[in-house]
């Protein structure tokens, strides 16, 4: 990496509402905003795994940097990828504390470096007119982490991942109550957000996020996921990988399947009834050998007027009913 060390001072603290180690796969599916009743209650998004997140401690190489001007002032938003996706973090205007370390992240990002960050952020979200949810983090802690710290906070979000897959089969054939539940032995901390997400989203594959899992250790020890198959030689946490040249990938009548192709068969296998997301789809064009500026390109072509995918909702892509 170029450039010098960011020289933020102060450790990572988590405490207040517990920041949950959660993945950006998992965050970016979540549709399940939870606000309590009284005017000071936390406010809540729910993921499909019953994971009830407040606050979230997650990391990722910085992958795109923004300042903004607007009326309330100076914000700046930062993107970083983990080994599942894009967790989308925002430095406010009300948290002047911390600009002059996201001054410093931008200016960095601006010559070319990057690295790998660890950030506490409090949820937050909006729904779009058409239904979809969008959400990010309000970044409260931020700091540049090595490699080592990186590959501890993946095994240790692989395995707080594990648990709620676990509660969550569990949870398909138990009584849909927290008595219920505690029978079926779901950890008591996990008990009310199983409950809502149960109430609101429907049945899924819990596989989904079991890839999530496999990613994330087989970065964890040293190796790149778009490699792990095709190559014994580890790839180090903190090498920026360069785009390398798609792998073919063999389609049912023996031949090689196009991009395009990839596309509509990965959504095809992954539609549950509501759609697959773009991050999935992204990452299973990565995980091919593809690039994700190609993998962006032949999404754009196929959900084009008259195209073979539409987006029904933001960032969630379906099968043209022909």
């Amino acid at each position: 990496m170029g450039g010098g060390p960011l020289t933020f001072s102060n450790p990572i603290r988590v405490g207040r509402q517990s920041a949950i180690r959660v993945f950006a796969h998992e965050y970016r599916d979540a549709t399940l905003p939870e606000q309590g009743s009284g005017e000071y209650d936390p406010g809540f998004m729910v993921t499909r795994l019953g994971a009830k997140i407040n606050r979230a401690l997650i990391a990722g190489t910085i992958d795109s940097s923004e300042r903004r001007e607007s009326e309330s002032g100076q914000s700046f938003r930062f993107n970083l990828i983990d080994v599942t996706g894009t967790h989308r973090v925002e430095v406010s205007p009300f948290n002047p504390e911390l600009h002059p370390e996201a001054e410093e992240i931008h200016a960095r990002f601006e010559r070319g470096d990057r690295f790998i960050m660890m950030v506490v952020g409090k949820q937050r979200s909006f729904t779009t007119e058409d239904g979809g949810v969008f959400t990010s983090y309000n970044a409260q802690e931020m700091r540049e982490i090595d490699s080592q710290t990186y590959a501890e906070w993946l095994a240790e979000t692989a395995d707080a991942t594990l648990r709620r897959i676990d509660a969550y089969e569990k949870a398909l054939n138990a009584e849909q109550s927290m008595a219920g539940f505690r029978g079926a032995g779901i950890p008591e901390d996990l008990v009310d957000g199983m409950l809502l997400s149960r109430a609101h989203y429907p049945d899924f594959e819990s596989e989904v996020y079991m890839l999530d899992v496999l990613q994330a250790l087989n970065a964890a020890l040293g190796r790149s996921v778009e490699i792990v198959n095709r190559s014994p030689e580890p790839v180090p946490l903190d090498t920026v990988a360069e785009e390398s040249p798609p792998q073919d990938t063999v389609s049912e009548n023996g031949g090689a399947m196009s991009l395009d192709d990839l596309i509509i068969s990965t959504i095809a296998a992954g539609d549950r009834g509501e759609g697959v997301d773009y991050d999935a789809i992204i990452r299973e064009c990565s995980v091919q050998g593809h690039s994700r500026q190609d993998a962006e390109d032949a999404i754009d072509s196929l959900r084009a007027v008259g195209g073979r995918i539409s987006e029904h909702k933001f960032g969630w892509f379906r099968l043209t009913e022909v």
